[in-house]
This record gives C-alpha cells, sequence and structure tokens, in this order.
C-alpha cells in the first residue's frame, strides 16, 4: 500500500527538513521538500507539523513492564516489544545477563525461536533484532550488578557454542579485555560477524587498545562499569574516548552519568560516536518496588534501580527519554541526538543498509514525535503499528 505522511519535520542524519515521505512495499520511497498530489495515495496521513524520525533501536536493555530477557519465555519478549513501540523502539536486542551457561543458552534459544517465529509478522510491537550477550566475561572488581559467581575468562569452545545456539542472530557480545584469553575471544568473535563492545572492566589503557587492535568497536555503558580515570593511567575510559574506531554506549538518564561527564563524550566522540542506550531492567513502565535483574534481588526507588548493597543496578529509561536528555542536559541537536539514538546503534550491529536512518530504499521503520519526544505514531515496515491514546 502506497502511504504519504505529510506535514512532517523529517529528522535526518545532517540536519532537519520540513516536507512529505512516500512509502511504498514497507520501504521508504522518496522524501519531499515540497508538496504532493495526495489522491494518487491509498494512505495519507498529517504528522501535523511534529517530527518524523527513523525509529530508535535499543541495543543494550534487559527488560521492562515486568519481564526480563532471561526468563526464556515468549511472553517476557512479546511484552517487552510491546512496550518498547510506545517509547519510540521499533528494533531492540534481546539482552543477557551473566548467569549459568544452560540460562543463558535458554535465552538465546528462546530469542531465536521468537524472531523466527515473529519473521514476516507485521504486529503492534516492535521487532527483536537479535542478541546481546553482556557477560560473563568480566572483571570482577568492576562486575557491578552482575553476579559474581558467574564470571569466568572466555573460552573459544564455550563462545562457538553460543554462537551457535544463536543461528547467526548474536549481534553483540561484551568482554573486558584484561581477562585472561580477550583477545584472541575478540578476535574470534570479529571473524564470526560479532561486534565486541568493552565493558565491566578494570583494564588498563593498554589492555584496552590491545582489545581494539584486535577487532572491538565498542564500549559497554561509557563511564560505568570501568576503571576510573586517571592523568597517569587512563584506563579503558581514556582509551575509549579517544580512540575513533570506538563507538561508547552512554546511559543517558542523568543518575548514571553526570551531565558534565555527557557533555565530554559528546566533545571528544561527536554525534557518530555515541550509542544511546536505556539498560532497562524489568522494573521500566512500572511502580517503585522490588524486582530482579536475571539472578539479582533490585529495589527501585524514585526510579533509580540499585541492589542490596546499593549498586546501580540498570535502569528504568527508555529510549524517547534518553533523546529528550541528550538534547536538555547536554545541549546536543536534535538529529544528533535522534542519530546516536537510530543510525548509530543501526551500525553497531551492521544493520545500517536496512535501518537507522530516512533514506531512499531503507525499512519503513519510523516514528512521529512531539518537542518532549513523546511518541505519538510509530511505524514497522510501513505499517502504522502504534498511535498514542488521546
Amino acid at each position: 500500500m502506497k502511504t504519504l505522511i505529510k506535514n512532517v519535520k523529517i529528522i535526518k542524519s545532517n540536519g532537519i527538513i520540513k516536507g512529505s515521505v512516500v512509502l511504498d512495499d514497507g520501504k521508504i520511497k522518496e522524501i519531499l521538500a515540497e508538496s504532493v498530489e495526495e489522491s494518487e495515495f491509498e494512505n495519507v496521513i498529517d504528522g501535523n507539523g511534529k517530527y518524523l524520525s527513523a525509529g530508535f533501536i535499543d541495543i543494550h536493555n534487559h527488560g521492562n513492564f515486568g519481564k526480563d530477557a532471561m526468563e526464556g519465555t515468549y511472553e517476557a519478549l512479546d511484552t517487552m516489544a510491546s512496550f518498547h513501540i510506545k517509547n519510540g523502539v521499533t528494533g531492540f536486542l534481546a539482552t543477557t545477563m551473566t548467569d549459568t551457561k544452560t540460562a543463558t543458552l535458554k535465552a538465546i534459544k528462546n530469542t531465536v525461536s521468537y524472531i523466527n517465529e515473529d519473521s514476516g509478522k507485521i504486529e503492534n510491537k516492535s521487532k527483536v533484532l537479535g542478541i546481546h550477550m553482556e557477560g560473563p566475561y568480566f572483571s570482577l572488581e568492576k562486575k557491578g550488578a552482575q553476579p559474581g559467581k558467574g564470571i569466568k575468562a572466555p573460552e573459544l569452545q564455550e563462545i562457538e557454542e553460543y554462537i551457535k545456539a544463536s543461528e547467526g542472530k548474536l549481534k553483540l557480545l561484551a568482554i573486558a579485555p584484561e581477562v585472561k584469553g580477550a583477545a584472541e575471544a575478540v578476535r574470534y568473535l570479529k571473524g564470526k560477524g560479532v561486534t565486541v563492545s568493552l565493558g565491566h572492566s578494570n583494564g588498563t589503557y593498554i589492555d584496552a587498545i590491545r582489545a581494539i587492535e584486535a577487532g572491538a568497536t565498542e564500549a559497554t555503558h561509557l563511564y560505568n562499569g570501568m576503571r576510573s580515570f586517571s592523568q597517569r593511567e587512563p584506563g579503558i575510559i581514556g582509551a575509549v574516548l579517544t580512540d575513533p574506531r570506538v563507538r561508547c554506549e552512554l546511559i543517558c538518564d542523568g543518575i548514571h552519568v553526570h551531565p558534565a561527564a555527557m557533555k565530554m563524550a559528546y566533545m571528544l566522540k561527536g554525534e557518530d560516536g555515541i550509542i544511546l542506550i536505556s539498560d532497562a531492567m524489568m522494573a521500566t513502565g512500572l511502580e517503585d518496588g522490588w524486582y530482579t535483574l536475571g539472578i539479582q534481588d533490585v529495589l527501585v526507588e524514585n526510579g533509580v534501580a540499585r541492589l542490596k548493597d546499593g549498586t546501580l543496578a540498570g535502569s528504568t529509561l527508555t529510549l524517547n527519554k534518553a533523546v529528550y536528555n541528550m538534547v536538555n542536559k547536554v545541549q546536543v541537536p536534535l538529529y544528533q541526538a535522534v542519530k546516536m539514538a537510530s543510525l548509530n546503534p543501526a551500525k553497531a550491529i551492521k544493520e545500517d543498509d536496512k535501518k537507522g536512518s530516512i533514506e531512499r530504499g531503507k525499512d519503513a521503520d519510523l516514528i512521529i514525535f512531539d518537542d518532549n519526544i513523546n511518541i505519538e505514531k510509530a511505524f514497522i515496515s510501513g505499517k502504522l503499528v502504534y498511535e498514542k491514546i488521546r
């Protein structure tokens, strides 16, 4: 069905223009700066002067609305996908936590099954684009909310087992660069087409550079779960902030990272070097109280999630709020903040040829939102799948 979305401010990767977008056969067919004859379209949607952008892509999120990816059930992922779409996320990675091999394989296989069953369907929910393994190959000193008893050094045979179970859907794996066998694991994963992120690390600057040289291209939730920066030992933070080969994930909630630290990251990495993530856990979208993150008990008070010992344990952030905070707390231009939540994560998981920006021929996964990044409408493959109830 040929659709016209008219009267919108179109957020492209290099700026914002007023105009219309033509959708056909699930793709973006044309981007028009002038008015067009509407009679030739089967469906015309008036954007009422609001913003139209590529859908957000959350590559690091554990759960929401009472569910967690580690539950390993269809219902958990389906609930998460239904919540995501309301917040402008049209695609996401189901993110695991450090746990037993059995539990991890269950979560991976469940995600594969969910993606396969969901393939080709266009329903009122976000799409699961793959799997992100956060752990278990971390530093005990910087484990954060990761369960310490499951943390270990990487083993290629085990990694191969995870990759095989994922059926090509393992898109991202996080690892501490200083652990034994890290560089070898990074090279192996890169060779298999898996993006490697550096995180939960007490590693030195040299440790991080060695992993980057081996093929790591991302940093897991910058500043959090990382050795502190020092002028004599810049550590992993110094390495990822100054190396142009690395994109840095950022939890832009004003809790995990101070606005000044966000601004520093923006000034060093620029609009292309930051990926906005939620790192959301199951309490997202719900009231304060006790929840779980993987096997860990988490108390949420005033929207802040912590373990019993006070350690931050994921967030209750949504990606549209992260974009809002980047604009309003860091004064990043809107089109750049949107890029950090759409095109940059798409590049990180090698989906940017199809998703992440408004360009001819790309998937029509789009959102319409207001000045406060409140989501008005969401489209998957050109079909309206969410509309805000008034």
